[in-house]
C-alpha cells in the first residue's frame, strides 16, 4: 500500500484550513509538515504553535519533518501540539539514539531523515528504534527543487537493510515527488512519498494523488 503525504510547505497560507481539507478529501494519508528553523536549512517556515493550530483541521496523521538543529529541545511541544510522525535528522544532532527514544517515549512514531550526501550505512546502529526512514532526494530547504537521481540507488540500499532487519520500518521519500519520478522511488522500495508543489499545484489533487500511487 503506497501511502501519499502532500507538504503543506507548498500550501496557500492564507487558504490553510480550506487547503487541509481539501487534500484530505482528495485522499491523502498523511498531512506532511516541514518544520525549517533557518540555521540546518537556509529556511524559515513555522513552528508547533501553527501545527497546534492547524490540529483541529484534520484528522489524517500529522507527518512532522523537523529540519532543525538540536531537536532534542522541541520535541516535546511538537508531540504535545498534536504530531503523529515526528521524523528528525540523523545530521543535526550528535545521540540520534537517545533523540529517537525521547520520540517513542511520547507514543508518537519516530522518523530518522537523511539528505542526499549522507551515507545510508549510518542507519545500521538506529533501525531498531525507527518507524520511518525518509530518504530526501534535493537539498532540504525550498520547496520545488530537481529530484536528484543518484538518490534512488540509496532507496534500493535501504530497503534491503529494512528487509533483512525484519523491522516494520516505513520508507519514505521527499523531493521533487511528481507523476514521473514517483514510479521510480516505488520500484525502488519506497512505500510513503512526499508531495507538494505536484499536488498542490494540480487543478485536480485527488486525481494527482492517485496518480502517486500508480507504479
Amino acid at each position: 500500500m503506497i501511502k501519499i503525504s502532500p507538504s503543506l510547505l507548498s500550501c496557500d497560507f492564507s487558504e490553510i484550513g480550506y487547503e487541509i481539507s481539501q487534500i484530505e478529501q482528495a485522499g491523502a494519508d498523511y498531512i506532511h509538515l516541514d518544520v525549517m528553523d533557518g540555521s540546518f536549512v537556509p529556511n524559515i517556515t513555522f513552528g508547533n504553535e501553527v501545527i497546534k493550530n492547524i490540529r483541529k483541521c484534520s484528522k489524517l496523521p500529522f507527518d512532522t519533518h523537523l529540519m532543525i538543529n538540536n531537536p532534542d529541545k522541541h520535541i516535546k511541544n511538537f508531540a504535545d501540539a498534536g504530531s503523529d510522525i515526528i521524523t528528525i535528522h540523523l545530521e543535526a544532532t550528535t545521540h540520534v539514539d537517545r533523540s529517537l527514544q525521547l520520540i517513542k517515549s511520547l507514543n508518537k512514531k519516530a522518523g530518522i531523515s537523511i539528505v542526499p550526501s549522507t551515507n545510508e550505512d549510518h542507519l545500521d546502529y538506529i533501525l531498531d528504534k525507527c518507524d520511518l526512514i525518509l530518504v530526501m532526494t534535493v537539498n532540504p530547504g525550498f520547496a520545488g527543487q530537481e529530484f536528484i537521481t543518484s538518490q534512488l540507488k540509496k532507496i534500493e540500499k535501504i530497503r534491503n537493510k529494512i528487509e533483512r532487519s525484519g523491522y516494520n520500518i516505513d520508507l519514505e521519500v521527499d523531493g521533487g515527488i511528481n507523476d514521473k519520478t514517483a514510479k521510480s522511488v516505488i520500484n525502488a522500495g519506497a512505500n510513503v512519498l512526499v508531495s507538494g508543489s505536484y499536488i498542490f499545484n494540480s487543478k485536480d489533487k485527488k486525481s494527482a494523488i492517485n496518480k502517486l500511487r500508480m507504479v
